[in-house]
C-alpha cells in the first residue's frame, strides 16, 4: 500500500471509533490552543487516552469528525518512513476532504518521535497550516526537557502520571464525594488498593492480581531496557537493575550514590560513581523516580545535598521488590510525595527538611515556605507521635513557616504545643480535600 494511501485508511479508521471511550482524568487539555500541545510522562499512564478524551471534548463542542485528523505512528508500516513523507499525512488529508481548510482540522501525532525530524514538520504544521496540533512521545525516544527543545519553545506541556487518588475511585466506580458510609467503606478499602497497588490504569482496571504483578513487572522492564540501557547505550544491565532496585529499596531515607557504588564494587560489580550518578538523573528524566532535596537557604548547600528518592508508582515497586514486610509507613509516604510533584505546578518547590531532627516533606513557594508535612501510618505509638511533633516544630522554626500538617492512614486532631498548630489528617482526605 502506497504511504498516502495508508494514511488515508489511518485517518479514516480513527474517526469511524470515534468518539473514543475513554474513562475521565483530571487534567483537561484545551481544545482551542494556541501553542502546540505536547504530553509527556510516564509510561503507559494514559497519554494516547489523553488526547483522546481531548477528541470527545471537541466532538461535544460541535466540531465535526471529519475535521479529526489522527495518526498514530507506532505503526510497524510506518517503520523507515523519512522526514519528507510526513507531508503526505496532509496530502492524504486533502484529498479525503478538499473542502476543509487546513486551519479548521484538529491534529492529533500520537507517537510520532518515532520519525527522524518529526519536530521541524509539525513546527511548519503549526506556523503555516493549522494551530490545533496535539503530541505525544515515548520516553524511549523524547523525554519532556527535550519536547521543549525541539519545538523551540512553541508546546505547552501537560506532564502525564499516574492516577491520582480521585482518578482512582473514578476507575473503580466509586463516589469520592458521598458521605454515605457505604461509599466511605468503599473508598477505605480502595485507599488500601491505591497505597499498595498504584495508580496505573490498566492495573487498576486489571481483576487478577497475577494479571497486575506482571503488567508492572513488564513496565519496570520495558522502562529498564527501552529508556535507560536502550537510550543511553548502557551495556550492564544487571548492575543497572540492582541500582535501580537498591534506590527503590531506600525509600523515604536519603540516598548516597557513593554508598552504592562501594556495596556494588564489594560484591564484585565494576562500576564507577560517574555511571551511578547518571543513571540516577536518567532515571528522574524517564519519570521511574522523583527526588526531592535538602531544604537549605544557600543554593549550594542545597545542590550538594544528598537526595530522597521516591518511585512512581507504589504498585510497581512492590511488584519488583516483593518485599518481606509491609512497609506501609514507606508506601504512605510515597503516596504523598507523588501528589505534591503532581500539584507542584510553576512556582512551587519541594524539599525534606534534616538538621537534627526530621520533617518530610517542605513545600516552598517561590520565595516562602508554605507547607511543611510530616507522613506517619499511625501515631498511637508515643515515641513516634513525639518524633512527628518535634521534628515539624524544628523545621517550623528554621522555616518560619505556620502551616504544619502531619498526614496519618486515617487519624484526624489538632495539637497545639509550644506556639504551634498542628493538623492532624488522613490520607483520604488530604488526598481528596473538600
Amino acid at each position: 500500500m502506497a504511504r498516502k494511501e495508508l494514511f488515508k485508511s489511518l485517518i479514516a479508521l480513527s474517526q469511524a471509533e470515534l468518539p473514543f471511550e475513554r474513562i475521565e482524568r483530571e487534567i483537561d487539555l484545551p481544545v482551542r490552543p494556541e501553542l502546540i500541545i505536547t504530553v509527556p510522562g510516564v509510561r503507559r499512564a494514559g497519554k494516547s487516552s489523553l488526547l483522546m478524551l481531548a477528541v470527545n471534548k471537541l466532538l461535544t463542542s460541535g466540531i465535526k469528525r471529519e475535521q479529526i485528523l489522527w495518526v498514530n505512528f507506532d505503526d510497524e508500516r510506518l517503520d523507515g518512513m523519512s522526514t519528507e513523507e510526513l507531508d503526505e499525512v496532509l496530502q492524504a488529508y486533502r484529498e479525503m476532504y478538499p473542502e476543509i481548510e487546513l486551519k479548521d482540522v484538529y491534529m492529533f501525532f500520537d507517537e510520532i518521535q518515532n520519525i527522524d525530524g518529526w519536530d521541524l514538520f509539525v513546527l511548519r504544521v503549526f506556523k503555516s497550516y493549522c494551530q490545533h496540533v496535539y503530541v505525544t512521545g515515548s520516553n524511549a525516544k523524547l523525554l519532556s526537557s527535550e519536547i521543549s527543545t525541539a519545538l523551540r519553545g512553541w508546546t505547552l506541556d501537560y506532564e502525564m502520571l499516574p492516577l491520582s487518588f480521585r482518578e482512582f475511585c473514578r476507575f473503580k466506580g466509586i463516589d469520592a464525594n458521598s458521605y454515605l458510609e457505604s461509599d466511605k467503606a468503599k473508598r477505605y478499602a480502595a485507599m488500601e488498593e491505591y497505597i499498595h497497588g498504584g495508580g496505573f490504569p490498566k492495573v487498576v482496571l486489571a481483576s487478577e492480581k497475577s494479571m497486575k504483578l506482571r503488567l508492572l513487572q513488564g513496565y519496570f522492564n520495558t522502562m529498564l531496557f527501552r529508556d535507560l540501557a536502550e537510550r543511553h547505550e548502557i551495556k550492564n544491565i544487571e548492575a543497572l537493575r540492582y541500582f535501580l532496585k537498591r534506590v527503590m529499596q531506600n525509600l523515604t531515607k536519603t540516598t548516597s550514590i557513593n554508598a552504592i557504588v562501594n556495596d556494588m564494587r564489594s560484591n564484585g560489580v565494576s562500576v564507577s560513581k560517574d555511571d551511578l550518578y547518571n543513571w540516577a538523573d536518567w532515571a528522574v528524566e524517564a519519570y521511574l523516580f522523583v527526588r526531592y532535596p535538602k531544604y537549605s537557604r544557600s543554593l549550594v548547600k542545597e545542590n550538594q545535598s544528598l537526595r530522597k528518592y521516591y518511585v512512581i508508582d507504589t504498585g510497581m515497586r512492590q511488584a519488583v521488590l516483593m518485599p518481606q514486610s509491609e512497609d506501609k509507613g514507606k508506601l504512605l509516604e510515597n503516596i504523598v510525595a507523588l501528589e505534591l510533584f503532581r500539584r507542584r505546578g510553576a512556582d512551587r518547590k519541594m524539599f525534606y527538611w534534616q538538621e537534627g531532627r526530621e520533617c518530610d516533606f517542605v513545600v516552598q513557594r517561590e520565595e516562602y515556605v508554605e507547607e511543611l508535612i510530616q507522613v506517619t501510618w499511625d501515631m498511637a505509638d508515643e515515641d513516634t507521635r513525639k518524633r512527628e511533633i518535634e521534628g515539624i516544630k524544628e523545621a517550623a522554626k528554621g522555616t518560619k513557616c505556620q502551616k504544619l500538617t502531619i498526614v496519618t492512614r486515617e487519624r484526624k486532631e489538632t495539637i497545639e504545643e509550644d506556639g504551634f498548630r498542628i493538623e492532624v489528617v488522613g490520607i483520604e482526605e488530604w488526598l481528596s480535600p473538600r
